[in-house]
Parts: structure tokens; C-alpha cells; sequence
């Protein structure tokens, strides 16, 4: 009898859910998780996942990924966990976002006609500020309950 949960190489089949985009995002930022609330509430798919950079699902990423290890950025993570798994970071994970987005937001992506090191270069000015400006959190907020399944940690 045939496994309908099984690909074609035989292994488990991945839902929908589990190969969805992740973004990983600075938990304790207050930036960050207004970001992450704006994101859940504009999301047209509802598919789009999160995980803090201080739990454990991002600590899988940064070992498959060691150039990681000292990124303190939003990572847009595609495929998951797969073989072909790709992160974006800094103003390449935020245009990635504005992508899945789509509609109007994807008009942003024509930020991305600016050089990345002088994209980044604003974007980690504007992270040394941002716990200044918008506060932290001393823990990781616990999302709404209608939500809570798209957090991974």
C-alpha cells in the first residue's frame, strides 16, 4: 500500500506548512517584533513563519549556515531544513519579505537596484540604534493564540 505522506523519493512529504519561508527575527527587539506584527496581519498566504534569532530553531539554521554566527539581522529563511535551503539577510531578507508580500509592498523590491553594502550599511546604522528608539523586551513576547502555530519556538 502506497504512503500518500511520502515523496516521490519514498521519505516523508513535507506539508505546506514545513516548507514555508521562515523569517528569523531579534526576539527581545521591540522593532523587531512590531515588524513581525505587521507582517503577520498583512501576510496574503498566512504561511509565513517565525522563529527568534535566540531560540533554538535559529541555532539549527546559523549550523547549517556558519556565516551566521555573528549576524545580529532579520534572516529570510526559504526551503527549510532542505538540501537547497537559502537565507537572505539584512536588506536582502527585508526585501525577500516585501516580495512574499506581494502587492503594493513588492514595489519596495526597487530598493534592490541600490548597491547591498550601501543598503546594509544603512541598515546596520540603523540596528545600532534600534533598541534606543523602540525599546526591548526582556523575553520574547508569547503571540496571540490564533497565531501561535506560525512560531517555531
Amino acid at each position: 500500500m502506497s504512503n500518500p505522506h511520502a515523496t516521490a523519493s519514498g521519505g516523508p512529504a513535507r506539508s505546506a506548512t514545513e516548507s514555508a519561508p521562515v523569517l528569523l527575527y531579534d526576539g527581545i527587539c521591540g522593532f523587531c517584533n512590531g515588524a513581525v506584527q505587521t507582517i503577520l496581519r498583512l501576510d496574503p498566504h498566512g504561511s509565513l513563519r517565525f522563529a527568534p534569532l535566540q531560540g533554538e530553531f535559529a541555532k539549527g539554521v546559523i549550523e547549517r549556515h556558519p556565516f551566521l554566527a555573528d549576524v545580529d539581522s532579520v534572516v529570510f529563511v526559504e526551503r527549510p531544513g532542505r538540501p537547497d535551503e537559502q537565507v537572505s539577510v539584512k536588506t536582502d531578507a527585508a526585501l525577500r519579505v516585501a516580495g512574499y508580500l506581494g502587492g503594493l509592498w513588492r514595489t519596495l523590491r526597487i530598493v534592490g537596484v541600490v548597491p547591498a553594502p550601501v543598503r546594509d550599511a544603512l541598515y546596520d546604522g540603523f540596528a545600532r540604534v534600534r533598541y534606543r528608539i523602540f525599546g526591548t523586551h526582556d523575553t520574547c513576547p508569547i503571540p496571540a493564540p490564533e497565531v501561535r502555530a506560525r512560531f517555531l519556538d
